[in-house]
């Protein structure tokens, strides 16, 4: 019994970082990309407001 348990409690360990690691990566392949894609998009927005008000004045 002794083993048993220390093998399923190893096993939740190994598991529990393999799906940690795996949203990780999840969030630093796709998640952060569209994060800064969405923020370039953003501050693209203000210049051509600055500009469009700078250009009527």
């Amino acid at each position: 019994m002794k083993h048993f348990i220390k093998g399923f409690l190893f096993g939740s360990v190994a598991t529990l970082g393999a799906v940690a690691g795996a949203a990780m990566s999840f969030k630093k392949k796709v998640v952060e990309p569209i994060e800064d894609e969405e923020q370039r998009f953003e501050d693209n927005r203000k210049k051509a407001a600055r500009k469009s008000r700078s250009a009527h004045q």
